[in-house]
């Protein structure tokens, strides 16, 4: 009996001495929060997006505690902003305004198809299989990845391609990441106008996979009267600092794959 006692007791003494220790250690080893960060993570929408180039909103929320710029949540936009400088006591940033928009015109009746899918009916899954159906494995695969994974409904299938509602997308870029042929991209929202395609081959070779498809003849750097594109990798590049948004170049593309913003997007 006595050696029982003895033991309960010890395993006692012992236990009550650890959870000492720890409460001690707690206090002396705390890390001390600033409570400014949980306001500023209610202020930012939760979307985790990491367009903000942080770990998700709590990431961003750290680091503007650290003097990282109040501008950089493009969903947010000016609103969640002003909040935030508001709640840090700074000036206020104003935010670039991006707009998100898909580098392919290869709708269903442009583009040829090289064999006909029957696997799962994902872009990531189509990509696995040979490209998926389109003869095209530089365009849009049209199963509606992007459209899963945006929070705000603003992207639709529309004959095979994936257009974009601009007056309900918020710049999150999650249908960026998840695209696999990297035909959706973000652009500042003062560009109007876009080149529809990301087929890298030569002319050739798109005709025989997409009737929209660009051809890099070269007639809109050649013709374009600031000089503003180029071609690489067999496409256009469009330098916005020197465009003057004539829109010369969507009239004389012959296959119309240099087009209008407001063509490329979903209103």
């Amino acid at each position: 009996m006595y050696h029982i006692v003895f033991a309960v007791a010890a395993v006692t003494i012992i236990g009550a001495v650890c959870a000492f220790m720890l409460v001690v250690a707690s206090k002396v080893m705390a890390v001390k929060t600033d409570e400014r960060e949980q306001v500023i993570l209610d202020i930012l929408p939760g979307l985790n997006c990491g367009v903000c180039g942080f770990a998700g909103c709590a990431g961003y929320a750290s680091a503007l505690l650290s003097g990282a710029k109040t501008n950089l949540c493009i969903p947010g936009g000016v609103a969640v902003s002003g909040k935030i400088s508001a709640t840090l006591g700074v000036d206020y940033m104003d935010v670039n305004l991006m707009i998100t928009v898909v580098h392919c015109s290869g709708e269903c009746t442009a583009r040829h198809d090289k064999m006909e899918y029957a696997g799962i009916k994902t872009c990531a899954a189509a990509k696995q299989l040979f490209g998926g159906q389109s003869a095209c494995v530089y365009g849009c695969i049209g199963y509606g990845d992007c459209v899963s994974a945006c929070p705000n409904g603003a992207v639709r299938i529309i004959n095979g391609i994936a257009l974009i509602n601009a007056s309900v997308c918020t710049g999150c870029g999650l249908c960026i990441k998840v695209c696999p042929n990297g035909v959706i991209t973000a652009e500042i929202d003062t560009i109007r106008i876009l080149v529809g395609c990301s087929n890298l081959e030569k002319g050739a070779k798109v005709r025989k996979v997409c009737e929209r498809g660009c051809i890099a003849c070269n007639r809109c750097g050649r013709e374009c009267p600031a000089g503003a594109i180029t071609i690489m990798d067999n496409l256009p590049v469009i330098d916005y600092g020197i465009c003057e948004g004539c829109e010369h170049c969507t009239e004389i593309c012959p296959v119309d794959c240099i087009q209008r913003i407001s063509t490329l997007v979903d209103n």
